[in-house]
């Protein structure tokens, strides 16, 4: 029978980590309390250090903001960013459009846009909230009034004119 070689010998530190492989974690944090120790210098370096990072994070997302402020106000706690994390899933697997129409026209209408209207800092965010708005208003309405746009708006008309035709006559 053929075996093979014993593997060889773990250096310190890989051995230490297998020694700990399933050691009790509040006795390994106590016992890193008790060794790890750091001087003032290294303290103040990481401070400092770790300042420079918050703070260069902080203007990159002053600069770049735009994409993270739409995340933002569209995120996944809402209905709304539920709605449009479905449909920019779904339209990478459509492959016409006229399905990826008829797939817009269902999930924008079922949205509740008014409510993220003037939240975000960003001029785009709610630029693009008056965008979904309006073109999940109009989705909403049937769909002879989306082929026919002179019906509806000949009875708009006809609507808005009666109370004026009725004040005339008085």
């Amino acid at each position: 029978m053929i075996f093979n070689p014993p593997p060889p010998p773990l250096d310190p530190l890989r051995q230490a980590i297998n020694d700990r492989f399933l050691a009790d974690e509040a006795d390994c944090v106590e016992h890193l309390l008790k060794t790890a120790s750091i001087d003032e210098a290294a303290r103040l370096r990481i401070q400092q250090h770790a300042h420079e990072l918050v703070m260069g994070v902080r203007r990159q997302q002053r600069r770049q903001g735009t994409l993270d402020a739409f995340l933002h106000e569209y995120d996944l706690s809402s209905q709304e960013g539920v709605v449009l994390m479905c449909l920019a899933e779904a339209l990478l697997r459509i492959p016409d459009g006229d399905t990826a129409d008829r797939l817009i026209r269902d999930k924008l209408s079922k949205g509740v846009w008014d409510k993220h209207l003037g939240h975000s800092h960003s001029l785009l965010v709610n630029a693009s909230t008056w965008g979904l708005m309006l073109t999940g208003r109009l989705v909403k309405l049937g769909v002879d009034t989306r082929q026919e746009p002179t019906d509806m708006l000949g009875r708009l008309t006809a609507r808005v004119g009666e109370p004026v035709v009725r004040v005339a006559l008085k």
